[in-house]
């Protein structure tokens, strides 16, 4: 190996506003190229015109091998030299590579580094050869050569500033192609469970309803006819079949709702009635924890025009998750006021609240809060979503505010006369 010289000469002025617009068309071209393949063409077609090379190539190193691999070589090569290996020792690239520094050859054919197999597959004859190693954040990760410098003059210092350039937009273009194929397997993954999400809950709402169905039917007429004995145990039959038929609902609406098959029946409604009507519902399961259940409703019915059914399922959803989820001796309001254009009814309890963490996804299908809390309260993860799902359809929002330990407030935004969601996100913070 020759010692790289000082190259003392200044190139004319019009040679080096020309390395520069090139190496500038190499930076574009990497903003605008998201395949690395013509990119890292078009870059050692740029390094053996700039540095008066017969040639230039890419190597990347490839981990399990341990070894470096032709990843850019002269199209006319492409057969012969594409997926040849060339070892870390004894070769002037793995060298560059290992030792992380440019390495200048002026007589390739007496270096005893000279990895003469490349020359031999390709029926070439290397005379000299410039590698530079191609580094990212500090690691390299391949090398860029150029070989056979035109004239038989020897390899320069702006020789080797020209290919580090071209050396560090080689190895950001390759990290660049890295993160977007990471990128795009990770989507296909999550495509992959969002199908496989809809899918399970095509089926199971499907093939659950009708053995759900014949069970609570059978049990239902048992409990009338069995004697006093033995009909709390029936009862539970029903209770526990009860349940099963509200996830099942559940699923049905998600469904429906992804499949575009959900159709609203659209009517005035008069949604303090509507309140009134819900809570008398899950006034039941109050008693149970001795939670206290508030109402305030202003004097002034207020009217959304809308599917009365859906809505009722969306305030079930909440004022029930509000039940749950209230300590003993709790409290659950729910306020309905209006804003002006809109209709706002929060649902507020001092229970145990929701982390930080977990509010951006709470509105997720069978998304989970804590594992011991859905132990110890039931549940599959989908009234939230239901509820969202049923707001949204009427052009509405629905959003939460929460302090562990404290307790949250669950607030739908509908507007009052019609109007659409876009509306309603400048009320919520987003």
């Amino acid at each position: 190996m020759v010692n790289i010289t000082h190259d003392t000469s200044v190139e004319p002025i019009n040679t080096r506003i020309r390395k520069l617009e090139r190496l500038l068309e190499v930076s574009r071209n990497l903003s605008a190229m998201l395949e690395p393949e013509p990119l890292l063409q078009s870059i050692i077609e740029v390094a053996a015109e700039l540095t008066h090379s017969q040639e230039a190539s890419i190597l990347l190193y490839v981990e399990d091998e341990d070894q470096l691999t032709f990843v850019a070589v002269p199209w006319f090569k492409r057969d012969v030299m594409r997926g040849i290996s060339v070892p870390l020792n004894n070769s002037i690239a793995g060298q560059a590579f290992t030792d992380s520094k440019a390495i200048l050859v002026h007589d390739a054919q007496s270096d005893s580094r000279l990895f003469n197999m490349v020359d031999k597959m390709a029926g070439f004859k290397t005379e000299s050869m410039l590698a530079v190693p191609m580094v990212f954040q500090g690691k390299a990760t391949g090398v860029i050569c150029a070989v056979n410098k035109l004239g038989g003059i020897n390899y320069s210092d702006e020789d080797v500033r020209v290919l580090e350039t071209l050396a560090s937009q080689a190895a950001i273009a390759l990290k660049n192609a890295s993160l977007l194929k990471d990128s795009q397997d990770a989507y296909e993954e999550l495509t992959e469970l969002d199908r496989m999400k809809t899918d399970f809950v095509a089926i199971t709402s499907h093939e659950l309803r009708t053995p759900l169905g014949l069970i609570l039917g059978h049990a239902t007429f048992l409990s009338e006819i069995i004697t006093d004995d033995v009909k709390p145990q029936v009862d539970v039959i029903v209770r526990a079949a009860m349940r099963l038929k509200e996830i099942v609902d559940d699923l049905a609406k998600v469904n429906n709702f992804q499949t575009g098959q959900s159709r609203m029946r659209r009517r005035k409604i008069n949604m303090n009635e509507l309140v009134d009507d819900i809570i008398s519902i899950y006034a039941d399961m109050a008693p149970e924890k001795n939670v206290k259940i508030k109402k305030s409703l202003p004097k002034q019915p207020q009217q959304v025009f809308g599917d009365a059914e859906k809505m009722g399922i969306a305030l079930g959803h909440l004022i029930k998750n509000a039940i749950t989820f209230c300590g003993e001796d709790g409290n659950v309001s729910v306020v309905v006021e209006a804003i002006p254009g809109y209709i706002k009814i929060s649902i507020i309890d001092d229970g145990v609240g929701i982390p930080e963490k977990d509010l951006e996804r709470i509105f997720e299908r069978f998304y989970q809060v804590e594992g011991h809390m859905t132990r110890k309260h039931g549940g599959m993860g989908l009234g939230l979503s239901v509820a969202q799902m049923m707001v949204e359809m009427h052009g509405g929002r629905i959003g939460v505010e929460s302090e562990v330990g404290v307790g949250s407030t669950f607030s739908i935004l509908l507007p009052s006369s019609g109007g659409q969601a876009e509306a309603a996100k400048k009320v919520f913070k987003e």
